[in-house]
């Protein structure tokens, strides 16, 4: 990457963090995908039991595949033959693997979801959740946050879905009702009751969507 992009995101991400800090959530930067590799493991106790939800950001660092590799119980719904009772047990892992539809640069975070597991599991449920985000995701605040979510990271999910969502066929929300629709749940998270909780990691790339 450019070193004056790298040299913007350093700062940009310095100041997300404040604002993680400030609201009772860890913030961390990383340089490169193999900090953020790093970084996520240094969180991720050995032995826990890992969930996570469609997660692109992690498999793009190589988190998913360290995972499966080492000396974790995760739960991988894709070879599990019942997702409901993974999603389940994701909800009570020891920890949750997740990103953000978009982040502000004061610290809230906003997802989208469409059977809600990722974000309820988000929200309560496993003892710490880690974050992996893209510096792409950074919004000026929660309104630029919300359209990021509705009209970027919801249409490129539906395409990849295979949805038939008004969002999928045009690449902006419509706000619709349709059968298909990903966008059932919305959660905004902007404070942390819970020290040690929620964990971001920001990576100096261009990450899930």
């Amino acid at each position: 990457m450019d070193a004056n992009i790298t040299k913007r995101n350093e700062l940009l991400a310095q100041k997300v963090i404040k604002g993680l800090e400030s609201r009772n959530m860890s913030g961390y930067y990383a340089a490169s995908k193999e900090e953020a590799l790093a970084c996520a493991l240094e969180l991720i106790d050995k032995g826990s039991s890992i969930g996570m939800g469609g997660c692109m950001s992690a498999f793009e660092i190589g988190l998913v595949d360290a995972l499966k590799a080492g000396d974790y119980k995760f739960i991988d719904r894709a070879i599990e033959p019942d997702p409901r009772a993974a999603m389940l047990a994701a909800y009570d892992s020891d920890v949750f693997i997740a990103s953000a539809n978009a982040i502000t640069e004061d610290g809230i975070m906003v997802n989208i979801d469409g059977n809600s597991n990722r974000v309820s599991a988000i929200a309560q449920g496993p003892r710490k959740v880690v974050f992996i985000v893209g510096m792409n995701k950074i919004c000026d605040d929660l309104d630029g946050a919300m359209k990021r979510a509705r009209n970027v990271a919801a249409p490129i999910n539906a395409q990849r879905f295979g949805l038939s969502t008004p969002c999928a066929k045009t690449g902006s929300c419509f706000d619709c009702k349709s059968p298909d629709t990903i966008c059932c749940q919305f959660l905004i998270t902007r404070f942390s009751r819970h020290e040690g909780r929620i964990h971001v990691i920001l990576v100096n790339d261009n990450l899930g969507f």
